[in-house]
């Protein structure tokens, strides 16, 4: 069974939730792969800046703005299972 949202085709839940919500979740948990502290700190910096503005949309009375501005920000304080061991040996529990 294929999902469709707004015309386009939704590969998986996360791709479905990004598209329904417009909500880039990489953008707030942080990717999967390996990110360098520089990509991370603009990918934080650009996350604060969309986060603002769906804070001051939802302030202005965007319903939809505001619970998208909360999905948002409890994406930022998840971390991805696969970024959150990857400094370890594989069950062992020490650094790598």
């Amino acid at each position: 069974m294929r999902t469709y949202v707004a015309g386009h085709e939704a590969h998986g839940d996360i791709e479905f939730a990004e598209l329904a919500l417009g909500i880039d979740t990489d953008l707030f948990r942080g990717p999967l792969e390996f990110e360098t502290d520089g990509e991370r700190a603009a990918r934080r910096d650009a996350a604060r800046d969309v986060l603002a503005d769906l804070v001051a949309e939802a302030e202005a009375g965007d319903e939809i703005a505001g619970w998208d501005a909360l999905y948002a920000d409890a994406l930022t304080r998840t971390v991805p299972f696969l970024r959150s061991v990857r400094g370890h040996r594989a069950g062992t529990g020490e650094a790598a």
